[in-house]
């Protein structure tokens, strides 16, 4: 039996475009989608790191700053920090500190390059799949230059959009290479069925929402594949199996990380959660037409009147329904709409993760499916040659024009923290997460009274946000308001008893205070949530050597080395510790390490040069008095012993 050809839509003819046919218009566009999406993000990379969970990925995260490394492949693949399993995102993050170390532009410019790299394969596998050059790249370009796509390129915490959606677009590339070469039977069609499965793997270690992926392979099949036509529904969803085994996986992983890190502790009624999916879907078509007012918050009204609901509702169903009778016209149409429904779901609100009613972010992958609804629909309706055709043309290069434009001026709004929270503050409405973040800014500067005023602010639009109340606790506590600063990490503690952070503070607290039995079960209850919360490990270990718990403080610095081998204050404490059980020799050898990390650790040198003078060997304990004095000229400390020493190594004192 002659096996038939699988057949494109009336839309596209992919299968017969002679594979070199317009190379050099295909490798000008190509140039010309990298060049001009670079050019949209350039102003990104003059952006400082921004206090909004950058501090978890990156600039306070000393397992991803010690770059890349054994123990740092080990822990990215263990690691939930940040309420993630991203094992490939922390990689990244670890590599970029490798080259760059802090340097928040290098950092910037990788996030960058691969957005300007999944621009690229958008036009590369959907003119491989569809023949259709021009379309192609207008679908590629509107969803390359878009200002939705500024929150998911220069927010150094949101690598994982970026690099999840380029295995994202591997795996299309790979799958549209099976498909052509199980056509012609060629045995090297399951290579490429298992690259487009390894590629998904990769995506989900990326970012977990790719687990629709297998969903939009059906509808790939469907539309520009056409393969309905010649195979059984069934056969298609089997073969798909492995890629739906993976999506389960992923998401009962992220499902567990997320509820334990406390990403899923906002508790909103099904009835809320519905009502917004709806909106958001309606406000996401808004903003992808008129992309203004974006922040990098929008806050959850919890409640949306019914008639919003309403009038969301009949436009979603109006639409779907002009997709649905559009099907066999122009299929494009409804496999563009379901792409962009059905990717929306993981973080549609269904599941509330987070606070946000909608993100900028959330749009990265779900956009291409408008996007090609759009354009190949239009495409549709002005296919004569006609007026119509330039104008619809002309139309869309003033579009795109303006995104590039806009997406430049959106970068700025990312330029740092303060630059952030004031223009969420200007477009948004009670805004309580943009005050907090203000409230981080004025901290970080040392204007406590300012801080305190947006900790306030915050909780005055949010009265139930637990992070909230922990901060509040921390511009307490900066004035040494104790009592208060206590209350508010208990009340933290009461809205989300798994906080580490919170318990961390209170133990902090506590210590201040002078209660050390109840700091000690704050720091161990942190630890107990958090096992490698690193200041928690050396808080504990300082009170514990304060309270005479020798062996216990030594386990504690033992554990905040392995978490943070680079922290030389461990060391040097360790050091001290070891030195008061008459582990003298021990003890010297963590001091060498504090300076050998630290050269400039004058209080490592001092104690240094107490231990090397108890173990009888005074030459070498002068020289490293002589190096703290040198560091620290007003260190009387120092100064009385190397008197000491230089009376013991010569008495005399110099006279004949």
């Amino acid at each position: 039996m002659k096996t038939q050809a699988v057949r494109s839509s009336p839309e596209a003819k992919p299968s017969r475009v002679p594979p070199f046919q317009g190379a050099h218009l295909n490798l000008s566009l190509g140039l010309a989608l990298l060049a001009l999406t670079f050019w949209a993000f350039l102003p990104g990379v003059d952006n400082d790191f921004v206090r909004f969970d950058d501090q978890d990925y990156v600039t306070a995260n000393r397992a991803v700053q010690r770059g890349l490394s054994w123990d740092g492949v080990s822990w990215a693949f263990s690691s939930t920090t940040a309420a993630n399993w991203h094992p490939l995102t922390w990689l990244s993050h670890m590599l970029d500190c490798q080259l760059f170390d802090l340097n928040p532009a290098g950092h910037h410019l990788t996030s960058i390059l691969l957005h300007a790299l999944n621009t690229l394969l958008v036009f590369v596998v959907l003119r491989a799949m569809t023949g259709a050059t021009w379309r192609s790249f207008l679908v590629a370009a509107g969803f390359g230059w878009h200002p939705l796509r500024v929150e998911s390129v220069v927010w150094v915490a949101e690598r994982k959009d970026v690099l999840a959606t380029l295995f994202w677009l591997l795996t299309l590339g790979a799958y549209a290479l099976y498909v052509r070469l199980s056509v012609a039977r060629s045995t090297r069609a399951k290579l490429y069925y298992g690259l487009a499965l390894g590629a998904f793997a990769g995506g989900l270690m990326a970012k977990p929402m790719v687990v629709t992926l297998p969903f939009v392979l059906l509808l790939l099949d469907f539309w520009p594949l056409a393969r309905w036509r010649q195979k059984q529904w069934s056969a298609l969803v089997l073969e798909k199996f492995p890629f739906f085994l993976l999506s389960v996986a992923a998401s009962a992983i992220t499902f567990c990380v997320q509820r334990e890190g406390g990403a899923m502790d906002v508790a909103l009624p099904i009835t809320y959660r519905l009502a917004n999916a709806v909106v958001a879907c309606v406000r996401y078509l808004g903003k992808l037409f008129w992309p203004v007012d974006l922040a990098f918050f929008y806050p959850h009204p919890q409640h949306w009147p019914p008639l919003v609901v309403a009038f969301a509702g009949l436009v979603l169903m109006g639409l779907s329904g002009v997709a649905v009778a559009l099907r066999h016209r122009t299929p494009s149409l409804l496999m563009g709409w379901l792409w962009f429904l059905g990717t929306l779901v993981p973080v549609i609100g269904l599941v509330q993760v987070g606070q946000q009613s909608i993100a900028d972010r959330y749009t990265y992958i779900p956009s291409l499916g408008l996007l090609i609804a759009l354009v190949w629909g239009g495409y549709q309706c002005v296919a004569q040659p006609g007026g119509l055709q330039r104008a619809v043309g002309f139309a869309a290069g003033v579009a795109l024009i303006l995104c590039l434009l806009l997406t430049r001026q959106q970068t700025q709004y990312w330029k740092n923290a303060e630059a952030l929270a004031r223009h969420a503050l200007a477009v948004t409405r009670d805004n309580h997460l943009a005050h907090d973040l203000l409230g981080e800014v004025f901290e970080a500067r040392g204007q406590y009274d300012a801080a305190l005023a947006e900790r306030l602010e915050t909780l005055r639009l949010k009265p139930n946000y637990a992070a909230a109340h922990n901060n509040l606790g921390i511009a307490l506590q900066r004035q040494n308001r104790l009592p208060e600063a206590i209350d508010q990490f208990q009340q933290a503690l009461q809205l989300r008893p798994r906080y580490p952070e919170a318990s961390y503070n209170l133990g902090a607290a506590f210590e201040s205070a002078n209660r050390p039995a109840d700091a000690v079960r704050e720091y161990e209850r942190a630890l107990t949530l958090r096992s490698d919360y690193a200041d928690a490990h050396y808080n504990l270990g300082l009170l514990l050597g304060r309270l005479g718990r020798f062996e216990d403080a030594i386990v504690q610095f033992q554990a905040t080395l392995r978490i943070n081998p680079g922290a030389a204050d461990a060391y040097n404490n360790l050091g001290v510790t070891l030195g008061r059980l008459g582990r003298a020799a021990e003890a010297i050898s963590q001091y060498q390490q504090a300076i050998r990390l630290q050269p400039d650790f004058a209080r490592a040198h001092f104690n240094l040069g107490v231990a090397l003078a108890g173990s009888g060997r005074p030459v070498e304990a002068k020289q490293q008095f002589e190096t703290a004095l040198r560091l620290q000229p007003e260190y009387p400390e120092a100064q009385t012993n190397l008197n000491a020493i230089r009376l013991l190594l010569d008495p005399s004192g110099g006279k004949p």
